[in-house]
């Protein structure tokens, strides 16, 4: 397991008590309430004018703008309820997968390396930490389906696909304009994302590595011929040593090996544990 996991859960297990239940709710429903106030802001700045991040007003004392860009909305009106639904959802979804601790130190990581950037950069979203919570369930949960357009039922894995797509074109559109800072903001912003799968990216790459080299040694190439040959001249490959089962007259039946018999001797399901053992 990797190292930052780890200290993850340890940290976890050493402050059970550690996090806030129902975060995404009240996230969402904070977006929800800044959104609406939008919408009926007339002649006066929007609510989320006052909340999102600025440095400049940050340096001129409007400190709370360092933590109340959490609550401004990706989007207004109708498409911020949605929103903030489906990150509700998602965020539930997770925090019930990896407990209140461990979904909280993951938000609040997103939301730290965000605020570092935006001392760096000026200005910092929760655009891309969003992104990360969906690169997150999407890992988590590749195979189930959703309503795209409350119409389309589409498996998580192939919008992960898209939003990464998107999320590398954001990055190119940003080195051919020579903005650096808008390169890096992406990366940063999912960092969180990047510490807490890296262990699972390493022991998949781990994996594949071992398979390929499996696949690709002498022992299982000299298996395959050896298989081959065996069945080019007898017509099967295994043969049970009782009833004289093959694999070529049953596709469907499972053949083992006994380790028990002194030599190779195949049987099928029905006598592997039912016969004399060869001595």
């Amino acid at each position: 397991m990797h190292a930052f996991d780890n200290w993850i859960d340890r940290f976890c297990r050493n402050h059970p008590r550690f996090g806030v239940p129902n975060l995404m709710l009240y996230i969402a429903l904070a977006n929800v309430a800044v959104a609406l106030m939008d919408m009926f802001a007339l002649n006066g700045p929007s609510l989320s004018s006052l909340l999102f991040f600025s440095r400049e007003a940050i340096l001129k004392g409007q400190v709370w703008r360092i933590f109340t860009f959490v609550l401004v909305p990706e989007s207004g009106g109708f498409f911020a309820v949605i929103t903030a639904y489906f990150y509700y959802w998602i965020g539930s979804l997770l925090e019930r997968e990896w407990g209140t601790g461990r979904f909280t130190l993951f938000y609040i990581g997103g939301v730290v390396f965000n605020i570092i950037f935006g001392f760096v950069a000026g200005y910092a979203s929760m655009y891309y930490v969003n992104l990360s919570l969906f690169f997150s369930f999407a890992v988590l949960f590749p195979d189930l389906q959703v309503l795209l357009f409350f119409l389309l039922p589409v498996k998580v894995k192939w919008l992960a696909w898209l939003d990464a797509a998107l999320f590398a074109w954001d990055i190119i559109m940003a080195l051919l304009a020579r903005s650096l800072i808008g390169a890096l903001l992406p990366i940063v912003a999912i960092l969180n994302f990047l510490l807490f799968f890296w262990g699972d990216f390493t022991e998949a790459l781990g994996y594949r590595k071992r398979r390929f080299e499996h696949q690709h040694s002498a022992q299982t190439v000299n298996f395959k011929k050896a298989t081959k040959t065996a069945y080019e001249k007898k017509g099967y490959i295994h043969k049970c040593a009782v009833c004289g089962k093959t694999d070529t007259d049953y596709p469907d039946m499972e053949f083992r090996y006994c380790s028990k018999c002194n030599g190779y001797y195949c049987y099928c399901m029905e006598h592997i544990n039912d016969h004399e053992h060869v001595q």
